[in-house]
């Protein structure tokens, strides 16, 4: 049931990369964010990257890639966690829009991962949000509250893989490719980790 999308996860890795360097040295083209873009999608959408990003204000996916409407299937949530509903999300993406690369964004300084790591009673639905990092605390040397967000977003692709059968399907059949990431809030610099 999928659709094909042309972009290869090598081209979407590239042009990720290259549109980070845009937004470090703050030179964002803007393209693609006006009223013929818009138009140009009613009729469907076809995003050559999927991210599973922090809820953080200060990482903005599409600032941070340098792209407009349409480029990249986005999904925010606090700790960047594979939980049902962001799953449920991404397999969305790969299964009917053919996307080919999914990238897991953790960011410097994560609020969520200094909770998980702090640890306590935060509430039932923060504590059921948290314990979805206590995997990446578990298995860290470093505990220190940056090594945990890489460990996390590590931890995050191959749960998607181990969890999903559809993107277990994609990645061995279809020429997907799950990759974690680490953005550093000064500089905006995206880390890819194991790319």
């Amino acid at each position: 049931m999928s659709s094909e999308n042309s972009v290869s996860w090598q081209d979407a890795l590239t042009r990720l990369k290259a549109g980070n360097e845009n937004f470090v040295a703050d030179k964002l083209d803007g393209k693609l964010n006006d009223s013929s873009r818009r138009d140009s999608l009613t009729g469907g959408q076809s995003p050559f990257c999927i991210i599973l990003s922090c809820a953080d204000s200060r990482v903005v996916p599409e600032f941070a890639f340098d792209t407009g409407l349409g480029e990249l299937f986005v999904i925010r949530v606090a700790g960047n966690v594979a939980n049902t509903s962001t799953m449920a999300s991404i397999e969305y993406a790969v299964a009917h829009l053919g996307t080919k690369l999914i990238v897991v964004l953790g960011h410097e300084s994560c609020g969520a991962v200094t909770a998980a790591i702090g640890g306590g009673d935060n509430g039932h639905n923060l504590n059921h949000l948290l314990a979805h990092i206590s995997p990446a605390i578990a298995k860290s040397e470093d505990k220190s509250v940056n090594a945990v967000v890489k460990k996390n977003a590590e931890l995050t692709c191959e749960e998607m893989v181990h969890r999903s059968p559809i993107m277990r399907d994609a990645v061995v059949n279809g020429g997907l490719k799950i990759v974690p990431a680490y953005y550093n809030l000064g500089s905006g610099k995206v880390d890819f980790l194991n790319a």
